[in-house]
């Protein structure tokens, strides 16, 4: 459990860090990201981007459990 804690605390400040380079390469602007925008109000929810973000910490922690 402290192994999980630590790794999933890394990738946080991994993300943190590079999240403006992501934002840069389209993150979170691809197609299938809802968006709705009506007058003051704007509802935003990544569902593709949500999926890869998903799928690559999959893939990160499939790698550390590895043994």
């Amino acid at each position: 459990m402290i192994r999980f804690l630590i790794i999933f605390g890394l990738m946080m400040i991994i993300i943190g860090i590079s999240y403006p380079q992501l934002v840069e390469l389209g993150l979170g602007n691809i197609p299938g990201d809802f968006c709705l925008a009506r007058g003051d109000f704007e509802f935003y929810f990544p569902i593709t981007s949500s999926i890869i973000v998903s799928f690559l910490i999959n893939l990160i922690l499939w790698f550390c459990n590895k043994d």
